[in-house]
């Protein structure tokens, strides 16, 4: 596949699709025009706000669309697609009058699917990535041009490693485009698939080990339940040498026992309050407060 002489046209929403469409930009690459998801309610209040890549796109004076009428109309001109994180299907039709090539957040064929990123963490991976694909109708099955390793650490989390994985994928689809594409090599063996993370998912289960509760809670929104109110784990950290505690019992320590293991809690969010640091939040539950973490 070859790029010369055609219209770069981006396709993104979230923070991560921006950070490379910005990249693009700031390393010379002309963007004529951005697909992005509609303005939508992204914090407390009613009101509508841009996307992440259409507020770059309007920063740079890019016309935005809300969907792919653009590119259909177009499609003769000889456009070329790049695709982040869009947040929908492209329609076969589409593919079939535009190339277009992907961003993923994985070392394909690991972790094909809508949440590669956490279930990465979930898994216990030590190394993930990004790939440069091509774009099929079936999900996350294209041929690769390009792939780069990107290390996981025990203090990652969803968030840093997208943002590692993104500032990762633009340098490398710019060098990409500059040095040309070549020719794709078809995936391997060894596929997974990275579902979506359902609602049962977020839900601690203190029967797990304490590992595995961590990487839960560095994945997803994890909560827990104590007298009758939700709890969120922002952040806390498996403690190795404590001595053992039955599941789900929380100590005046913040150290909660599990399957195997305890973890020491860190930074939570009570429900319908902001997030504080443990040992606040135990000081200042009543006496006569459970403890005890459904389990």
């Amino acid at each position: 596949m070859t790029i010369e002489g055609r219209s770069l046209v981006f396709l993104g929403t979230p923070v991560a699709a921006a950070t490379v469409l910005e990249h693009l930009l700031t390393s010379g690459f002309t963007i004529e025009h951005v697909v992005t998801q509609p303005d939508a309610k992204r914090g407390r209040g009613s009101a509508l706000s841009p996307s992440p890549v259409k507020e770059v796109a309007l920063r740079h004076s890019i016309p935005v669309s809300h969907d792919l009428t653009w590119i259909q109309q177009n499609a003769e001109r000889g456009l070329f697609g790049i695709v982040v994180a869009y947040g929908k299907i492209i329609p076969t039709a589409v593919l079939n009058a535009v190339p277009m090539i992907n961003i993923h957040f994985s070392l394909l064929p690991r972790w094909r699917g809508a949440a590669p990123v956490e279930r990465a963490l979930m898994a216990g991976d030590s190394v993930t990535g990004v790939c440069i694909m091509d774009i099929e109708p079936t999900l996350d099955t294209g041929a690769v041009y390009a792939r780069q390793e990107v290390n996981i650490t025990e203090q990652s989390t969803t968030l840093s490693l997208t943002a590692e994985l993104a500032d990762a994928g633009a340098h490398l689809l710019v060098q990409t485009l500059r040095d040309g594409l070549g020719s794709p090599i078809p995936q391997g063996q060894g596929v997974t698939h990275a579902a979506k993370i359902s609602r049962d998912e977020l839900r601690i289960s203190w029967t797990q080990s304490a590992v595995d509760i961590h990487r839960r809670i560095r994945a997803i929104r994890a909560f827990t339940e104590i007298d009758g109110a939700r709890l969120r784990i922002l952040e806390a950290k498996v403690e190795p040498h404590s001595p053992p505690v039955q599941p789900g019992v929380l100590l005046p320590s913040g150290k909660v026992g599990t399957g195997e293991g305890v973890l020491q809690l860190l930074v939570v969010q009570p429900e319908g309050k902001s997030a504080m640091d443990a040992a606040s939040w135990i000081r200042g539950r009543p006496a006569s407060a459970s403890s005890v973490f459904t389990l």
